[in-house]
């Protein structure tokens, strides 16, 4: 009797679902494939990290997306990278509509206007996607993102401007999963994310100095969709002392090219008037 009470209890272990809250399996993997694009290659202890996986977790369903295409290991190095699959899935998705053909002309401009690097940024749940930048000329160079990286929300100038312009709801829901990641970013919390959050929406576009980077920052002015939402975001990083002194003349290209993009943004019917 004991025996088969102790196998109907194990049976009943076995059926109870997992937490409402636990990640599917594809939530997972989602996860794993973010951490790979942020990193370009990355080892197994990166991509745990990263991901916020365990590590047998995070092999077994590395191996299953090898198998698939969308993972690629190194044998020698021991690195994983996207695979094919993957980069043709990011074609099909950017065939649909490419906002590096729209915004690169503006790039271009702020890039020889101010001689430093201008970047194009767009929102990926609570964080951002570097998706194009055009390196400027001056010699030192503040730009510490990449094609491809990602940013938490308010992390940057450009993700700030894309969190200060979200409907407040959305960015009252958003800030508590930004402030939950910011063990990398000590000098950065709620407070003066809300403090940098209100700065922008009094002055029009977005700045960030010295918090991420010493001595380094940026400026940014969000592009506005046809519902007001945020779909992208521009700026100029360059050092600190770079901002300061020209503040106001970064601010009024970067809302310059804004209005450009946003005009021929599909379906955009908003200004720049409307960020100020």
């Amino acid at each position: 009797m004991k025996l088969r009470s102790a196998a109907a209890s194990n049976d009943a272990d076995a059926s109870v679902p997992p937490p409402a809250d636990a990640p599917s399996s594809v939530s997972k993997a989602c996860r794993i494939l973010r951490a790979l694009t942020d990193h370009k290659s990355a080892r197994l202890t990166d991509i745990a990290q990263h991901s916020g996986l365990d590590k047998a977790t995070v092999l077994r369903l590395l191996d299953a997306l090898a198998r698939e295409g969308y993972v690629v290991r190194d044998d020698q190095t021991k690195l994983y990278t996207p695979g094919p699959e993957l980069a043709l899935a990011g074609a099909a998705a950017l065939a649909r509509f490419d906002p590096r053909a729209l915004v690169r002309p503006s790039l271009l401009r702020l890039a020889g206007e101010f001689e430093d690097t201008a970047i194009l940024s767009i929102p990926s749940g609570f964080e951002s996607l570097c998706l194009d930048l055009e390196l400027g000329r001056f010699p030192i160079r503040a730009n510490y993102l990449e094609i491809g990286n990602r940013r938490l929300l308010g992390v940057g100038a450009g993700s700030l401007a894309l969190l200060a312009w979200m409907p407040q709801a959305e960015r009252d829901a958003v800030l508590p999963l930004v402030t939950a990641r910011l063990e990398r970013y000590p000098r950065i919390d709620r407070a003066l994310l809300e403090e940098r959050v209100a700065y922008a929406r009094a002055k029009g576009y977005a700045v960030l100095l010295d918090v991420v980077v010493d001595r380094m920052g940026g400026i940014s002015v969000p592009i506005l969709g046809a519902d007001g939402r945020p779909v992208a975001a521009i700026s100029i990083a360059a050092l600190t002392d770079r901002i300061t002194s020209r503040e106001h003349e970064l601010a009024e290209g970067l809302l310059r090219e804004a209005a450009l993009c946003q005009a021929l943004w599909p379906g955009a019917t908003h200004t720049t008037e409307t960020a100020r």
